[in-house]
This record gives structure tokens, C-alpha cells and sequence, in this order.
């Protein structure tokens, strides 16, 4: 009884080794007829996002540069010019409006550009506070108003990174429903392609304009700080002018 049972049960193993190895040979040749999933790198992304991606990266290169060059440009130092102090302290003491004039030559900065119009005031014969004043203002609303200028443009990046992505987006969009239109739905492959570059087009212009944002914020702060200090610099050396008799305190010239 045993004796015939033992060929059965082998007959019965071999064909189920014969079974497991059809089913491994079955699967090995699936896995190697499957494509490998492609890998996701920065330049597929940027092919994929369209023709938005080239604005969006001429963007991405404006806001580093403005940033390193706003960075170099709003300096406190560049504006109040400490190295200057005690020679246009001296000079001033002095009352000798070619000695300031010179002061101001030797130290470039945006301080002493506003003072210089103050001393060819005063050296053209204006010597009035009213006179000096209106001078100083008026060339310190134009020399302030170039740093201020690039850190605005900080401010455009901003806000038209967004708006390209979400013109990128839209593009995106109308190729997606024109392959609906002519191909239906029944190749989802082509509708992922036009989806991918909207919503890449979108992410692109959001990661943009984020950190131009706040690139923007600070170094406006930093720029509101440094020209109320070069304010109250040149405030302090009026009052020195005054004091020394270099400048009047009435209306009229001297």
C-alpha cells in the first residue's frame, strides 16, 4: 500500500516544481518586458513645463542677481559714511566751504553726494537755512532714489512670476482639451503631458515669487533703515554749519 503511494506523491511533487518554475519563467519575462519608470531630473521638469519655462527661468536669474546687488548697494556704512565723519567735522569747524567740498571728494558715498550740493550753496553765496535745506532735499530725493530702484524691481519679479506661470497653465489647459477634441479620451497619456506642463508652469512661478517676496520686504527695511539714519546724519551736520557761522538762520541770502 505504502509502495504504490510513494510514486504517486513523487509524480505529484514533480509536477508542481514543473508549475512553480512556469509561473517564475511567466513572471521574469513580464518584469522584463515592463518599461522602467523614467526619472524625474530638473531638465525633464523644465521640457515639460513648456515653452512658460524660459521666461519663468530668465525670472529665476533676475531675482538672484537683484538680491546679490541689493545686498552690495544698502549697505548702512554706504550710506552714513563714518569714515567721513571727522574729516567733515573738521572741515566744517573750519568755515571753509572748498575744505567741505573736498571733505566730500575724498569720501564717495551717498551722504556726502547730498552735502556737496549744501557747500556749493553755500560757496555760490546762498547761505540761508531755508536755501541749504531746499538743496539738500532735493538732491537727496534723487540720490536715494536709486538704490530704491532696484529693490522695486524685486517687487515687479514678484508679482509677474505668478502671473506667467498661470498664463503657462492656461496654455497647458487649451492643449489639453484640444487633444479631448480631436482624440477623445481614450489616450489619457497625451491629456498628462498638457496637465504636467500647467501645473509645472504654476509651481515654477509660486517658487519664484515666493522668495522674491521677501527678498523684497528685507531689503526695503534695510533701505528704509539706512536712509533715516543718512537723514539724521545730515540733520547733525546742518546744525554744526549753523553753529559755526556757515549757515543763517533768516530767509535771505547772504
Amino acid at each position: 500500500m505504502n509502495t504504490q503511494k510513494t510514486p504517486q506523491i513523487l509524480r505529484y511533487l514533480v509536477g508542481f516544481g514543473i508549475l512553480v518554475a512556469q509561473l517564475q519563467a511567466q513572471s521574469e519575462a513580464v518584469i522584463e518586458v515592463a518599461p522602467k519608470p523614467e526619472s524625474v531630473t530638473i531638465w525633464t521638469m523644465f521640457q515639460q513645463g513648456g515653452w512658460a519655462m524660459y521666461p519663468l527661468f530668465a525670472f529665476s536669474v533676475a531675482v538672484v542677481g537683484l538680491a546679490i546687488y541689493c545686498g552690495m548697494l544698502i549697505r548702512e556704512k554706504r550710506f552714513t559714511q563714518p569714515e567721513a565723519t571727522n574729516d567733515l567735522h573738521k572741515a566744517i569747524q573750519s568755515g571753509d566751504s572748498e575744505a567741505c567740498l573736498a571733505a566730500c571728494n575724498a569720501h564717495e558715498g551717498y551722504m556726502t553726494r547730498i552735502l556737496e550740493i549744501g557747500f556749493q550753496t553755500i560757496k555760490e553765496g546762498h547761505a540761508s537755512s531755508t536755501a541749504v535745506n531746499e538743496a539738500l532735499e532735493e538732491r537727496a530725493s534723487k540720490v536715494l532714489a536709486g538704490p530704491l530702484v532696484f529693490v522695486q524691481y524685486l517687487q515687479v519679479v514678484a508679482s509677474v512670476s505668478p502671473m506667467m506661470g498661470l498664463l503657462g497653465t492656461v496654455s497647458g489647459m487649451v492643449k489639453a482639451f484640444r487633444n479631448i477634441a480631436a482624440q477623445g479620451l481614450g489616450k489619457p497619456e497625451l491629456l498628462a503631458n498638457n496637465i504636467s506642463e500647467a501645473l509645472i508652469t504654476t509651481a515654477t512661478g509660486l517658487l519664484i515669487a515666493i522668495p522674491a517676496l521677501m527678498a523684497y520686504f528685507y531689503f526695503k527695511n534695510k533701505y528704509l533703515a539706512a536712509s533715516s539714519g543718512i537723514y539724521e546724519q545730515i540733520g547733525s551736520m546742518t546744525r554744526l554749519m549753523a553753529k559755526n557761522g556757515m549757515v543763517n538762520e533768516g530767509n535771505k541770502s547772504a
